[in-house]
C-alpha cells in the first residue's frame, strides 16, 4: 500500500553506533516492543468487543486505557500541559489537533476520552480497520457532497455524549509545521437545530524528546509519518529508539458560536494550535493560550468560552 523503505536514510541516528552491539540491542528492543504490543492489542480487542456490549462508559474508558498502555509499550512517555475541557464543561467537546504521525493516535487516545475521525481509507486497512471500528472511529470521505451526512453523524455522536478528536489538516505533516486547517471539517462544530454546538479545545502535539534529549529538525523524521512512508518500516525504526517523549498542550476551550463562519473558526483554531506547536518545537516553556491571546479573527470579541 505504501512505498519506500529508505524513508529515514541519512537520519542522524544512523551512523557508526547503529551497528555492532548497540545495533543488536536496538533491534532486540524493537522486536520485544512489537511482540508485546501485538499481544496487548489482541487482548485489548477482545476486551473492547465486550465493552461495546455494555451500556455506559466502559467502551470509552477502556479505549483510553488501551491507547495509554500502547504508547508506553512503544516507549513514548506523554507529558500533558493544560486541563481537559470535558472535566469542567457540561457540553461535548471537539478536540482539534495537528497531525504528524500515526503515533498521534495512541498519544492522544491515551489522554482524551474521545473517538477519532479518520479518512475512509483507514476503514479498508487490514487489522487497523478492526481496531478503529472497535474504538468507534468516525470515518469520513472528505468529498464535498458528503459533508452534511458526516456532520449529522458527528452530531449524533455528540448527542449521545461522545467527544470527538479531529485532525483538520486532512493529512499528516512532516512535523516541522502545522498545515492549514480545512474549514469543511468544522461543519461538526455547527449547532444542531434547537441546540448548542460542542465546545472546541485546540490541542498541540509535538514529539520533543529522543534519547532523553531535546528533539530537533534532524531527528523529526523518526516520529513523523507522512507521504509514501511505509508504516511497518516506520514502526521498526521508531521502536528501536529510547527516551521518547510527546508533549500534549491543551489550550483553553472556545465556543464556536462566537465566530462568524467556519472559515473564521478554522483560522483561529489553526493559529492557536500552530502557535503552541511552534513553542514546543523550540523546546521553550509552553502554556495553554489565554483568553487575551486568542481573539476572534473577526475582531469582535475574545473567542474563548
Amino acid at each position: 500500500m505504501f512505498a519506500g523503505g529508505d524513508d529515514f536514510a541519512g537520519s542522524p541516528l544512523d551512523g557508526p553506533l547503529a551497528g555492532g552491539r548497540y545495533g543488536v540491542v536496538r533491534r532486540v528492543r524493537a522486536i520485544r516492543r512489537g511482540v508485546i504490543i501485538l499481544l496487548w492489542t489482541l487482548v485489548g480487542m477482545l476486551v473492547q468487543a465486550g465493552c461495546l456490549l455494555l451500556p455506559g462508559r466502559p467502551k470509552i474508558a477502556f479505549a483510553r486505557i488501551y491507547w495509554f498502555v500502547f504508547a508506553r509499550l512503544l516507549g513514548v512517555r506523554v507529558r500533558v500541559i493544560g486541563a481537559l475541557a470535558s472535566q469542567a464543561q457540561g457540553r461535548p467537546v471537539l478536540f482539534v489537533s495537528n497531525h504528524s504521525s500515526w503515533v498521534d493516535i495512541p498519544v492522544l487516545g491515551g489522554v482524551l476520552d474521545a473517538a477519532f475521525v479518520a479518512k475512509g481509507e483507514v476503514g479498508t486497512w487490514p487489522v487497523i480497520a478492526t481496531i478503529a471500528r472497535l474504538g468507534r472511529t468516525v470515518f469520513v470521505s472528505r468529498q464535498r457532497g458528503s459533508t452534511a451526512r458526516e456532520r449529522d453523524t458527528m452530531r449524533g455522536r455528540f448527542a449521545a455524549g461522545d467527544n470527538i478528536i479531529l485532525f483538520p489538516e486532512g493529512t499528516s505533516s512532516d512535523g516541522s509545521r502545522v498545515l492549514p486547517f480545512r474549514s469543511a471539517f468544522f461543519a461538526a462544530a455547527e449547532a444542531p437545530p434547537g441546540g448548542e454546538p460542542p465546545l472546541i479545545q485546540p490541542v498541540s502535539v509535538v514529539y520533543d524528546r529522543i534519547g532523553g534529549l531535546p528533539a530537533g529538525r534532524a531527528s523529526r523524521p523518526v516520529f513523523a509519518w507522512y507521504g509514501d512512508m511505509d508504516i511497518a518500516t516506520h514502526f521498526w525504526r521508531l521502536a528501536q529508539q529510547s527516551g521518547l517523549r510527546a508533549t500534549v498542550l491543551l489550550h483553553a476551550p472556545l465556543d464556536p458560536a462566537r465566530f462568524a463562519d467556519r472559515k473564521a473558526l478554522s483560522q483561529a483554531v489553526w493559529r492557536t494550535v500552530a502557535d503552541g506547536a511552534s513553542t514546543l518545537r523550540q523546546n521553550r516553556p509552553a502554556q495553554p493560550l489565554s483568553v487575551a491571546e486568542a481573539i476572534d479573527v473577526t475582531g469582535s470579541e475574545p473567542a474563548y468560552a
